[in-house]
């Protein structure tokens, strides 16, 4: 095990950091020129680039359906390095379906980058992530994409964030000029130095002198009116910097990337679940945030994406999983870089490391070396889609039940069975209907299986708190469903059933998150 001295050096080192956004917003396409502007990659894949019809092939969407589609199905974990730091940046779905994965990533970070639509800024996905960040206390820092096409006005942008968002905003940068006029950015450097400009190359009209000074001009007023960046106000989540550029472009990406070193903080002692913090030098621990099937599509494996909270990692440790007290020897871990993989010799803090082969564990497992510790439980969302699953192929029953097994624990759907009716009649659980394309899609390109799946007159749904003490109360139109990992649940054909059922019963403990 390293020393304390050394675990708190690299931890301070680290940044781990998560990307949000609406979908279309741009978040593939900055987060494949963040890695080819750190050298990760050579040439950056772009989603929807202007003039560029075919959808280029990205590191962070790598499903066949994400390449066909060009959409984010799920979130993807990458590293950058920049001046000695390391960036653990975790990519993830913008659509609103996927909401529990984004969810489970926000849990694993210590800030983000907010990526708006130059035209559209604050979009409603966009709302509602900001709303789980501000509940978690994470820094906010905000990128203003695409300013090279018809957007608004940078100050604008300022006030509808402000208005919006109810947060302060300091801007960093500032454009100069925009959509067809744009020729680049101002930087507001250190002080007592001249501002940094960063000339658009498509910029071949020429800016006037006294226009980059408007510019200028503009981010003095517009940081003296903010009162200038408080590091204290961005830690607490009550200002955000703000940075202008283009990701389709390669445009403005440099001063994010310095934005993410210099500004988002580095690690601090985690919580455990008791509410104490689990020093950074302590012994090793870790979280299970994900598990993504059939990454490698050769061995149909499992991988457990985690987060390391305290100690050091090398390669050959023995961890315990709280949950269990199963050993695991810890020979296998890998560096993500998309579905790529390299082998891990050793990690810290803030770093995320992917497990292959982890069929056992489940999203929010604690890994520890060591004084046990288990870390707050990650919540899912209660469905309120049902889908009666069938297999089309009586002769594939194998791998009927794995895929419904890997894609449950993975949580493209949740799958869960009825007792009065038996396994044989698996029910598969959502957020969002396009959940369920994914999942037919899947069943069918990675385990071979043709799916049917029927709708259930089922509309909401809440969990059982087993500390009730009794047997769930039967209800009409009331279904009572069990998952593999112990979750009751108790699904009803209507929200004003369910609230009847409340008013019957109001001295059971139900909960609306599993």
């Amino acid at each position: 095990m390293a020393s304390p001295e050394s675990i708190r050096s690299h931890a301070k080192l680290r940044r781990t950091v998560a990307i949000i956004s609406h979908p279309d917003a741009g978040k593939t396409t900055l987060t494949e020129q963040l890695l080819a502007h750190t050298a990760m990659i050579g040439r950056a894949g772009t989603v929807h680039t202007r003039g560029d019809a075919q959808r280029r092939g990205t590191v962070t969407d790598w499903m066949e359906m994400e390449r066909e589609r060009g959409i984010s199905v799920a979130s993807s974990a990458v590293r950058i390095e920049t001046e000695g730091h390391v960036v653990n940046l975790l990519d993830t779905p913008g659509h609103g379906d996927f909401s529990e994965d984004t969810y489970r990533v926000l849990s694993a970070v210590d800030s983000a980058v907010m990526l708006l639509d130059a035209a559209k800024g604050i979009e409603p996905q966009t709302r509602r992530l900001f709303e789980v960040c501000r509940a978690r206390r994470l820094p906010i820092i905000t990128f203003v994409n695409k300013i090279d096409r018809p957007a608004m006005d940078a100050m604008e942008m300022l006030d509808h964030v402000e208005q919006e968002l109810d947060l302060q905003v300091v801007p960093l940068t500032w454009p100069a000029g925009n959509a067809a006029a744009f020729a680049g950015v101002v930087h507001a450097a250190d002080s007592g130095r001249d501002d940094v400009r960063e000339q658009a190359p498509w910029d071949a009209r020429g800016f006037q002198e006294s226009e980059w000074d408007d510019a200028s001009e503009h981010l003095e007023l517009a940081q003296g009116a903010a009162g200038g960046f408080d590091r204290e106000s961005f830690l607490a989540g009550d200002q955000t910097p703000m940075l202008f550029g283009s990701a389709a472009n390669s445009f403005g990406v440099d001063h994010l990337i310095d934005a993410m070193r210099d500004l988002a903080p580095a690690p601090e002692p985690r919580l455990d679940a008791a509410g104490d913090p689990r020093p950074l030098e302590d012994a090793f621990s870790a979280q299970v945030f994900k598990l993504q099937a059939n990454m490698d599509q050769r061995h149909r494996d499992v991988a457990a994406f985690m987060r390391i909270c305290s100690g050091s990692f090398e390669r050959g440790d023995k961890v315990s999983v709280s949950r269990t007290g199963r050993p695991i020897v810890m020979n296998r871990a890998v560096e993500p870089f998309g579905q790529d993989r390299a082998t891990v010799e050793e990690a810290w803090p803030g770093d995320v490391i992917v497990l292959p082969g982890s069929r056992d564990l489940r999203i929010g497992d604690t890994l520890h070396a060591g004084r046990e510790v288990r870390f707050p439980h990650i919540t899912t969302f209660a469905p309120h889609i049902f889908r009666q699953v069938s297999n089309r192929d009586i002769q594939r029953r194998k791998q009927f039940q794995q895929g419904l097994q890997q894609l449950g624990d993975e949580g493209v759907v949740q799958i869960y069975v009825d007792p009065a009716v038996g396994i044989q009649s698996p029910i598969a659980a959502a957020v969002g209907d396009l959940q369920y394309e994914v999942f037919t899609h899947r069943m069918a390109g990675e385990f071979g299986v043709e799916v049917g799946l029927s709708p259930l007159p089922l509309q909401v749904s809440v969990a059982w708190d087993e500390a009730n003490e009794c047997t769930p109360p039967r209800a009409s139109g009331m279904r009572v469903l069990e998952s593999t990992n112990g979750v009751r649940l108790l699904a009803f054909g209507s929200p004003w059933a369910l609230d009847h059922y409340r008013n019957d019963h109001p001295d059971l403990v139900l909960h609306d998150v599993l």
